[in-house]
């Protein structure tokens, strides 16, 4: 009973994993055209069609677009940027708080909350009439993705403590992580096509209830006081200064600036470049998310097999997104820009898969086995990325050029892979190896740990 309902557990966490990603992309192909409609005007430069180009609100829009618009510089584009970047910048403001919070009252309550808060925001957007009611409701999903997406990895490290039951579990929610950034747009675009703006929110708002219905009836808050047995977790403040769980940080959020970056950038590219068609362009990002899924099994099944080799596969996965970072320039036709950005998601699926198992292995061998905190960090790590690229990427594009965009992603990563290695002995630390570490490094904090010491040095 208790594996079929850690079972069950999963399947809430990664469903929540989904609706956000899918609402967090579900906007891309609707979005212009929104903001056209309340200003009243008839004419929006779509997600895939250039500044100044003739997509209009009524029926030549693409349903497969790119998953944001270029930054042409006008002052909707700016709008529209700092639209889709408003989740990320609230979610990485909200994320110390929401890892502390989860660390005290336990996983469920804060998953819970986060649905809520998911749920009103989606309706918020399937009834917002102007500009700052969007905004509103984007910045209250970065609010609902802090709680909801933190505590429910969280949860899925706590379920599964055991590997490679863990890496399988976190595998599984990467892929919904993937699925749902991939399939929103189309999805999105085919609802508000031809059933109006609202369905698609509304579909969405409806899962998010039912969703949160599930885990009420799998964990009520009142119920059997899993907080009871949970120890008091590591500040966040102390997790962050640790040097091995900083280096993983440093390293997922490393890994997203390309993905992060060129999604506001390549459409433009592709169509000043080699004149890509609007279905090309549409369908730009959804080939990669068979690499990504593949990349995610190929990890786990290494890391059954040989779980020492975790900080490996991560470099290995950086050094993969580093070169394909610096052939996307290179392309000149849609059939081979395809190639270099299946290798950027092979190259995530690689790293996200590795490292997100080694944040929760880490706590358990040098702090406390509570997982709020650490996942928050690996949150505020993606948030890092996606905060700044639908603000920031256009504007290097401006003054850089796309090529040299890319040539500076491919070499960050590249050049981060080797430090990696300094992960290489973490799968042989033991817990009270690491404990004894803590307080010789940092030194006694009060009568115990001084006492503590002692016997130790001893």
């Amino acid at each position: 009973e208790a594996r079929r309902q850690r079972r069950l557990l999963l399947v809430v966490v990664c469903v929540a994993l989904l609706l956000d990603n899918m609402l967090y992309m579900v906007i891309v192909p609707i979005i212009p055209d929104y903001i056209a409609a309340m200003r009243g005007g008839g004419h929006s430069a779509g997600p895939s069609a250039p500044a100044g180009g003739n997509g209009s609100g009524g029926g030549n829009r693409s349903i497969l677009p790119a998953r944001y618009p270029p930054a042409s510089g006008s002052n909707e584009d700016v709008q529209i940027g700092v639209l889709f970047a408003s989740k990320a910048m609230l979610q990485l403001l909200v994320n110390p708080l929401s890892g502390t919070l989860i660390d005290r009252v336990g996983y469920e309550a804060p998953l819970l909350a986060g649905l809520a808060v998911l749920f009103l925001s989606t309706a918020t957007f399937a009834f917002a009439e102007n500009y700052a009611t969007l905004f509103a409701a984007r910045s209250l999903q970065g609010l609902g993705s802090a709680f909801a997406d933190t505590a429910g990895i969280a949860l899925i490290a706590d379920r599964y403590a055991e590997e490679p039951a863990r890496s399988r579990a976190l595998g599984t929610a990467l892929a919904c992580i993937s699925f749902g950034s991939l399939a929103a747009p189309p999805f999105g675009g085919v609802l508000y096509e031809f059933a109006g703006k609202r369905v698609p929110f509304l579909v969405l708002a409806c899962v998010c209830l039912l969703d949160g219905l599930l885990l009420l009836v799998l964990a009520p808050p009142g119920g059997t006081g899993a907080r009871a047995n949970m120890p008091v977790g590591t500040p966040i403040h102390r997790l962050m200064i640790d040097p091995y769980i900083a280096v993983v940080a440093g390293a997922l959020a490393t890994c997203n600036i390309p993905l992060a970056f060129l999604e506001p950038t390549i459409a433009n590219w592709m169509k000043d470049s080699m004149g890509a068609s609007e279905w090309e362009v549409g369908l730009t990002w959804l080939p990669a998310f068979f690499p990504h899924v593949l990349g995610v099994y190929v990890t786990v099944q290494l890391a059954a097999a040989y779980p020492h080799l975790q900080w490996f596969y991560g470099a290995l996965g950086m050094a993969i997104i580093g070169a394909s970072s610096c052939l996307v320039p290179a392309c000149r036709n849609f059939g081979q820009v395809i190639i270099p950005l299946c290798g950027i998601c092979f190259g995530i699926a690689l790293v996200d898969t590795a490292l997100l198992p080694t944040l929760a292995f880490l706590v358990d061998v040098r702090h406390v086995s509570v997982y709020g905190s650490v996942y928050a960090i690996a949150d505020i790590s993606y948030c890092v990325a996606y905060a700044l690229g639908p603000i920031v990427a256009g504007q290097i594009v401006h003054t850089m050029g796309f090529a040299q965009l890319n040539l500076g992603m491919g070499l960050a990563n590249v050049l981060y892979a080797p430090v990696l290695l300094f992960l290489k002995n973490v799968c042989q630390m033991k817990p009270s190896h690491s404990e004894r570490n803590i307080l010789l490094e940092e030194g006694p904090k009060g009568l115990y740990d001084t006492i503590k010491m002692e016997e130790r040095k001893g």
